[in-house]
């Protein structure tokens, strides 16, 4: 089993920043790739970004390139995702995942954080 908890959520306005950290538990976080996904209210639940173990390879959403940057920290078992220049439509519940197939954690992740709400005024 793996836990996630995420942190970091907040209210922010419109162009401000924010980071959300997840920290992992359990079994060796290091073999992991992760990602972060997000919830609008009345949306599905959508990828937002995605990390290999040893950092690699990334992927994001087009929405969010050149804004969000996820990053991890094998050492510290926590994967981070810094999120700038936020957008009133970046509103969401920002849930961290796992699983040790890369191509699936984009998709279908095993493991789910709890979520950590991000809102941005405008």
């Amino acid at each position: 089993q793996v836990q996630l908890v995420e942190s970091g959520g907040g209210l922010v306005q419109t162009g401000g920043s924010l980071r959300l950290s997840c920290a992992a538990s359990g079994r060796t976080f290091s073999g992991y790739p992760m990602g972060w996904f997000r919830q609008a209210r009345g949306k599905e639940r959508e990828f937002v970004a995605a990390i290999t173990w040893s950092g690699g390879t990334i992927d994001y959403i087009d929405s969010v390139k050149g804004r969000f940057i996820i990053s991890r920290d094998n050492a510290k078992n926590t994967v981070y995702l810094q999120i700038n220049s936020l957008k009133p439509e970046d509103t969401a519940v920002y849930y961290c995942a796992a699983d040790l197939s890369y191509t699936r954690v984009k998709v279908a992740p095993h493991y789910w954080g709890q979520g950590t709400q991000v809102t941005v005024s405008s």
